[in-house]
C-alpha cells in the first residue's frame, strides 16, 4: 500500500471513530448537551483534531444522518425491484422494520431523537436524506393511484398516513412499550397489526 492509500485509509479510520462516539453520545445525553470537546475527549484526541475532519456538531450529525439514510435505502432495495406496485409497499414496510431492528441506535438517532432541525441545515436543503427516502415512498403510492388499487387522492398525504403507522410500530417496540405483551408475542403482534393494516388501506384507501 503506497503513502497516499495509507493516509486515506487513516483518514477514514479517524472519521468512523470520530462518528462513532458522536453517535454514541447524541443518543446517551442528547444532542444540546454535546460538545465538539465532549467527542474529543471520548475518543482521547484534542477538539482541533475533530475540526480537522467536521466545522461543528451539525456537519456530524448530518453525516449520521446521511449513513443512517443510505443504509435504509440500501435495505429497500429488494422492495423497489419488486414488479407490482402494491407488493413493492408492503415490502417496503417490513423492509423499514428490519432496518429498525438491525441499526436501533441509527434509526433512533434518525427519527427520535430530538435535535434542532438547523443542525441538518449545513447543507443546500433541510433533512434532503429524509426527503428522497420519502419520495420513494411517495412514488410507490401514486404507482398504486395509477394503477387503480388506491382511489385517486393526493399521494403525498397517504403516503404520510402510511409512514406514520408503520413507523409508530416500529417506535413503540424500539422504545420498549410492548414490553406488557410477553416477548415471544411482541413481533407476532406486530406483524399482526401490519398484515391488518395492509389489508384496511387495501380494502378502503
Amino acid at each position: 500500500m503506497g503513502i497516499v492509500e495509507r493516509k486515506e485509509r487513516e483518514k477514514e479510520e479517524m472519521r468512523k471513530l470520530i462518528l462513532g462516539a458522536a453517535q454514541k453520545l447524541f443518543l446517551e445525553n442528547g444532542y444540546e448537551k454535546v460538545s465538539i470537546r465532549n467527542i474529543a475527549d471520548a475518543i482521547e484526541y484534542s477538539p482541533a483534531t475533530i475540526y480537522l475532519y467536521y466545522k461543528d456538531k451539525n456537519e456530524l450529525l448530518y453525516a449520521l444522518h446521511q449513513i443512517g439514510f443510505h443504509k435504509m435505502v440500501d435495505e429497500f432495495q429488494t422492495a423497489l425491484q419488486m414488479e407490482k406496485p402494491f407488493d413493492r409497499l408492503v415490502e417496503m414496510g417490513r423492509r423499514y422494520f428490519q432496518f429498525a431492528f438491525d441499526n436501533p441506535e441509527l434509526f433512533d438517532l434518525m427519527f427520535i431523537m430530538t435535535a434542532p432541525m438547523d443542525a441538518l441545515a449545513c447543507k443546500n436543503d433541510i433533512w434532503d436524506e429524509g426527503n428522497a427516502a420519502f419520495n420513494l415512498l411517495v412514488t410507490c403510492v401514486q404507482e398504486c393511484i395509477n394503477t387503480g388499487v388506491f382511489k385517486a387522492q393526493d399521494a403525498e398525504v397517504a403516503a404520510l398516513m402510511i409512514w406514520s403507522s408503520v413507523h409508530g410500530y416500529t417506535a413503540l417496540f424500539l422504545r420498549k412499550r410492548l414490553e406488557m405483551f410477553e416477548e415471544n408475542r411482541r413481533k407476532e403482534l406486530m406483524e399482526g397489526a401490519f398484515n391488518l393494516f395492509i389489508e384496511t388501506i387495501r380494502r378502503g384507501l
